[in-house]
């Protein structure tokens, strides 16, 4: 039952035995189950006999190669329409789903884990979401990321190539479904175990962790495509919109109760300033250090109720709390975000309200560490004007050709994530650049929007083969910062400094 796929014959019952004794191997299922998982692959497999290869399982063998392997069958044996990858996306996430255990399996192995340590819990769970294949590592490898150092310290930058473009024809074909609401979103519980469409992802190697936050159901996950290590998403049970609330702070702070090891963090609640998803209530979290975290604390103080406060040094006006108390941290910052809503310096362009809109807000971020909680309230305003339309304080159009997306979560910690195209773009460009060709790149279609930019790299540097990488990601890093600092509502000036210390007094004031 073997077939020719290029150069290489594939031998269906091979990949068979090999996914079998991989899910095993990896706990994906028991011992006892490997007969009934081949059986549950020859159902998805369309196919209604196995022969036992004679070779033993390599136990080397990582998910996506297995399962590669299974996707070239697949087009081979016409189990797909075509190749795209929308198609056999949903296909192999079919297969790899016949040999996870239950979701309450799982959720008890977690917290049987988490007995021994937080951290023990969510390494296991980690590993289970990339050894069923739901966190694609072969395409997490394909990311390019760097550092950048600035003076508010290393920058980091990415550009995302995890997430596949959508194929035409799965575009086309997509156009012609019904339309459906189920799941309401990509976050909603009821994504578990869902086959997915070509409009929604495939999710039948989706599990989740129930948490219990601030007396509700919450629930964590992984996030598919791993920005930073142990990306992870916590989601309300119920699809309602992100709102900064006072229990938004009890429940980032009984979060890290649970997982001292793991910070988390909320999107502002408004437009412009806020996350992708504004419409289901959820958090980030994960098991890493951001810029941010690391950046010089100044302006120190004690508050009445134990709580030590101060600002940072960061290219985004922030406020840190520090204290021991859940209770009196959660007071102390949503007295802060009350006063921050309503605070107005017209000096440096912040109007909290305009025509019966709001627009102050915060992006909140929680972590433990040397036996304190931490609260970072980064202060966010998302107003417009005419001569700023997509925001003032959002990213200004100049720096639109690297970076023009909301400035969320992650970017606010000091991470960059860049779109895909800058991989094509930046390796065009550097062809140009090194054939002397500068009225090229402002002819061409696709790069012309980084002609400007071009020239001021140009006048700055004297470019060669040998540096040239060096200097791209320096300069783009550098965008990134400009970014940052276009974002913060309080500007590195003397005017923005005076206005920052004192908003600072004010959302203080005991």
């Amino acid at each position: 039952m073997g077939l020719i796929s290029g150069d290489n014959m594939i031998d269906i019952n091979e990949e068979i035995r090999n996914l079998v004794e991989f899910a095993i191997l990896k706990g994906l299922i028991e011992i006892r189950d490997r007969t009934y998982g081949i059986n549950r692959l020859l159902d998805a497999l369309e196919l209604d006999s196995y022969n036992e290869p004679k070779d033993k399982f390599k136990g080397n063998l990582e998910v996506g190669d297995i399962l590669g392997n299974i996707r070239l069958w697949a087009v081979e044996n016409d189990r797909v329409e075509d190749d795209s990858n929308d198609l056999l996306d949903l296909y192999d996430t079919k297969i790899i789903s016949q040999l996870i255990k239950m979701p309450s399996q799982i959720e008890d192995e977690f917290w049987k884990n988490y007995r021994i340590s937080p951290q023990k819990a969510t390494d296991y769970y980690y590993n289970l979401a990339k050894n069923s294949n739901y966190i694609r590592q072969k395409r997490i490898a394909k990311d390019i990321k760097w550092k950048y150092k600035t003076e508010y310290g290393i920058l980091d930058i990415t550009i995302n190539l995890s997430k596949p473009e959508k194929d035409p024809r799965a575009i086309a074909r997509a156009k012609e479904l019904k339309f459906s609401n189920y799941p309401m979103c990509l976050l909603c519980k009821e994504n578990e175990g869902y086959a997915g469409r070509l409009n929604h992802p495939a999710r039948g190697n989706h599990r989740v962790i129930g948490v219990r936050l601030a007396g509700e159901q919450w629930y964590l996950q992984y996030s598919p495509y791993v920005y930073y290590n142990e990306h992870s998403i916590v989601f309300k049970e119920t699809h309602e919109p992100m709102k900064i609330t006072k229990m938004t702070f009890r429940r980032l702070l009984e979060f890290v109760s649970i997982f001292p090891h793991y910070f988390i963090g909320s999107n502002a609640d408004l437009p412009i300033v806020g996350g992708s998803i504004l419409s289901h209530d959820h958090f980030q979290s994960g098991n890493y250090t951001f810029p941010m975290a690391e950046a010089k604390e100044e302006n120190k103080i004690d508050l009445k109720n134990g709580i030590k406060a101060c600002t940072i040094q960061w290219p985004m006006s922030a406020i840190r709390l520090k204290g021991k108390s859940i209770e009196e941290l959660t007071d102390t910052a949503y007295d802060i975000f009350l006063r921050w809503k309503d605070y107005d310096d017209e000096k440096v362009d912040i109007l909290s309200h305009s025509n019966g809109e709001e627009h102050n807000t915060i992006t909140p971020i929680c972590r433990f560490r040397d036996e304190f909680y931490e609260l970072d309230l980064v202060l966010r305003n998302n107003r417009t004007t005419g001569d700023r339309p997509y925001g003032i304080f959002h990213p200004r159009e100049e720096y639109h050709h690297i970076k023009k997306e909301n400035i969320g979560l992650i970017e606010v910690m000091g991470l960059a994530v860049l779109p895909s195209r800058l991989k094509t773009e930046m390796e065009l460009l550097k062809t140009y650049l090194l054939n002397d060709d500068i009225e090229g790149i402002k002819n061409n279609i696709d790069l012309n929007k980084h002609y400007t930019w071009v020239l001021s790299i140009l006048d700055k540097h004297k470019i060669s083969e040998e540096n040239l990488d060096e200097i791209l990601n320096k300069e783009i890093g550098e965008v990134f910062l400009n970014v940052l600092k276009d974002a913060g509502v309080f500007k590195e000036t003397n005017i923005g400094k005076k206005a920052f210390n004192k908003c600072r007094l004010a959302l203080l004031a005991n």
